[in-house]
């Protein structure tokens, strides 16, 4: 961990000082420099991360497809989001937007007298072992994103805009990142917030989401592939994340067209079993929403878009209630 730790802060220091702290002060930004280096060691972890969906996971897919690729621009689609929250982009935008609400926020949290707990803390001598505080922070979160991920999908204003992600019907390792930047907005807020409150530190919130990332690609691949009756409830797997996309199965509860749902875990099926969410049964279902697929009363099939504009607006139609 300390070699892995050391080679990654020695190539994002070479990237800084190689080429971003020079763009930085060419455009006028030499106040953000701290925060231009810690933009540096994202863009490395995105980078990182496609070098892994690219050499690893995409070769599992041609190996053991889950369905034959057939739409090979709603892929092209969720590359470009993949590109546009893994290297950064999302991240630089929310930086300006929203991290002077963030601090307010958090100020007022402290100064209400709601510290950071700092969990690590908790336990002296075995949270002090970097990899255990590391396992501790990721289930916390975890259980956080479980929790998000149930909202999503049970209050009706959030699936409007979370319905995009499930609208995909040609899931592939790309699928991960196919969400409203609406619906981003609100899932990073809350993370965030909960991190600090928490006292998860920089270096080890960055490596928590990058390993949830790569997780997600992983389960979000056109892959034929479970990890048997033990495995698949202790960690989340293609095939039981599959159910959770699939039309009628992942979305629904008590009857068609009813929000709900199964498999919300996004990395630990625990929640799903401890909640009673969880659907274990070994299908490969075609993925997507209903009412892609069947017409309504009026003969009307809903539209979620095919381009990444007409995904962002149709979102925003949706959660006003005029389409």
């Amino acid at each position: 961990m300390d070699w892995f730790t050391d080679q990654f802060a020695f190539v994002q220091q070479w990237l800084f000082e190689s080429a971003v702290q020079p763009l930085v002060y060419a455009i006028g930004l030499g106040g953000w420099v701290e925060d231009a280096f810690d933009a540096t060691g994202w863009v490395l972890v995105g980078l990182i991360q496609i070098a892994v969906l690219v050499a690893v996971i995409g070769p599992l897919q041609r190996w053991r497809p889950a369905e034959p690729v057939v739409d090979r621009r709603a892929i092209r689609t969720d590359i470009l989001y993949t590109l546009i929250h893994r290297l950064g982009l999302f991240r630089l935008a929310m930086f300006f937007a929203l991290v002077p609400l963030f601090d307010h926020l958090l100020g007022i949290v402290r100064t209400a007298g709601w510290g950071s707990l700092h969990l690590d803390e908790l336990w002296p001598g075995v949270t002090d072992v970097p990899w255990i505080a590391f396992a501790i922070y990721l289930v916390v979160l975890d259980l956080v994103e479980y929790l998000i991920h149930r909202g999503q999908h049970g209050f009706r204003w959030w699936w409007a805009l979370h319905s995009l992600h499930h609208s995909q019907r040609q899931m592939t390792m790309w699928s991960d990142n196919r969400n409203h930047l609406l619906d981003d907005v609100i899932h990073d807020t809350i993370i965030v917030v909960v991190a600090q409150l928490i006292g998860v530190a920089p270096g080890q919130f960055i490596a928590i989401v990058a390993f949830m990332q790569l997780s997600e690609s992983l389960q979000h691949a056109n892959l034929r592939l479970g990890f048997g009756a033990i495995g698949e409830r202790l960690w989340v797997s293609p095939r039981f994340h599959r159910l959770h996309h699939s039309i009628g199965i992942g979305h629904e509860s008590h009857g068609p067209r009813t929000l709900g749902g199964h498999n919300f875990g996004v990395l630990l099926p625990w929640w799903d079993i401890l909640f009673r969410t969880g659907n274990f049964e070994g299908r490969y279902e075609a993925t997507g929403i209903r009412d892609q697929v069947e017409p309504d009363a009026q003969g009307r099939v809903r539209d979620y878009g095919r381009g990444f504009w007409a995904q962002q607006w149709l979102g925003l139609r949706r959660l006003v209630n005029r389409g």
